[in-house]
């Protein structure tokens, strides 16, 4: 299952061309406009869970690199800056990884 499919397509497209040069990627804009920012905390929760692809409980840092390809498999790979950013965002007790509050609350913000 991929995030994609809780999400309508023309969204996702929009959201996606919205950062589709290199470094313009910004998680508040991006989970806005793909419209994750409006679902309910238990869909949220099924997004991390298929973001989170080693099962972990955490969203680390390879993960995130990764991040836009769980909205459409042909999407760009985040840059070392852009996923450096994205942590830093989420990542509110300084662990290096995003649990599941903590992603919430990134997309919720």
């Amino acid at each position: 299952m991929a995030v994609a499919s809780m999400l309508k397509d023309a969204d996702i497209k929009a959201a996606l061309e919205g950062c589709k040069a290199v470094d313009s990627f910004d998680h508040k804009k991006f989970f806005k406009a793909c419209g994750m920012a409006g679902k309910s905390s238990d869909e949220v929760k099924k997004a991390f869970a298929i973001i989170d692809q080693d099962m972990s409980g955490f969203i680390e840092e390879e993960e995130l690199k990764l991040f836009l390809q769980n909205f459409s498999p042909t999407a760009r790979a985040l840059t070392e800056n852009e996923t450096k950013a994205f942590l830093a965002a989420g990542d509110a007790d300084g662990d290096g990884m995003i649990g599941v509050d903590e992603f919430a609350l990134m997309v919720k913000a």
